[in-house]
């Protein structure tokens, strides 16, 4: 019997709780997921201050830690900036997949029109857990450790990412 792989698509800066409960929410419908991360190629800036390589960490060791035992593949995807062939590049990239799982408007109308099947993930208190929230509190030195699993903590300090954030907010103006 055929296995049904789904891809989840997203920037994921960084992991949090709210994107672990839709990796388990979507492990509900399929065999296995593709976890695509989104603007690959960007990192050490405000809105994306963790790599691909940081990101990839993240998401494998809060999966291991949380006791994910189905087959899991995590890929970046580096951003090509031309809609019209972008799920191609997607494809090209990825394992095959038989649904995409996204809340994003444009992602969703591109695998449509590509005749892919296309699902809306559902949301887990997208107000506290947003990678722009658990951002703002790190520059702020609020609480953002209780919305991301403990392995991104630990990854979070190895890399001194709320140092390197704090520094991105820094001007060379005088």
């Amino acid at each position: 019997m055929k296995k049904r792989r789904g891809l989840l698509i997203g920037r994921f800066q960084p992991f949090h709780k709210g994107h672990l409960f839709v990796v388990e929410k979507i492990l509900e419908e399929v065999d296995e997921i593709i976890i695509g991360i989104g603007s690959a190629q960007k990192s050490h800036t405000l809105e994306n201050p963790f790599t691909a390589g940081e990101r990839i960490m993240m998401i494998a060791k809060s999966l291991f830690e949380n006791g994910i035992n189905k087959t899991f593949y995590i890929i970046p995807i580096p951003d090509v900036n031309n809609n019209a062939i972008w799920v191609s590049h997607v494809k090209s990239l990825t394992p095959p997949f038989d649904v995409v799982y996204s809340g994003n408007p444009l992602v969703k109308r591109l695998f449509k029109e590509a005749g892919v099947e296309v699902k809306t993930p559902p949301l887990y208190n997208r107000k506290l857990y947003s990678g722009t929230e658990i951002r703002r509190r790190m520059i702020t030195n609020d609480d953002w450790q209780s919305l991301v699993p403990k392995a991104v903590v630990s990854v979070i300090e190895e890399i001194d990412g709320v140092n390197r954030l704090k520094d991105l907010l820094k001007s060379d103006k005088i």
